[in-house]
């Protein structure tokens, strides 16, 4: 049997392995709870919030962000509306008083 189509085929399904594992969640699919639910379970993920846009959330509580990082709270929209989540941001972007 000739190398060069199974080659091709092995590539082709490692290719689709892999961008199926790539995919990220839409958070604009999912419930709001369906969506703190899975950041809660993967500790941190990066979630589609728009057409061509993206971010990355975390747990509230965790050790997720990278120092000087802290988890903030954010928004993003789901089936539902807005929903609470919590994203990385550095310390010298708060304003304090």
């Amino acid at each position: 049997m000739p190398a060069r189509p199974i080659v091709s085929t092995a590539a082709a399904i490692l290719l689709g392995a892999t961008s199926m594992a790539y995919a990220r969640p839409d958070a604009r699919t999912m419930t709001c709870e369906q969506t703190q639910q899975l950041i809660q379970s993967r500790r941190a993920v990066v979630l589609t919030t728009g057409r061509n846009t993206y971010d990355r959330y975390v747990r509230q509580f965790g050790n997720e962000c990278d120092r000087p990082a802290v988890p903030v709270a954010s928004y993003v929209q789901t089936l539902e509306g807005q929903c609470r989540v919590h994203r990385c941001l550095e310390w010298q972007h708060f304003d304090f008083p």
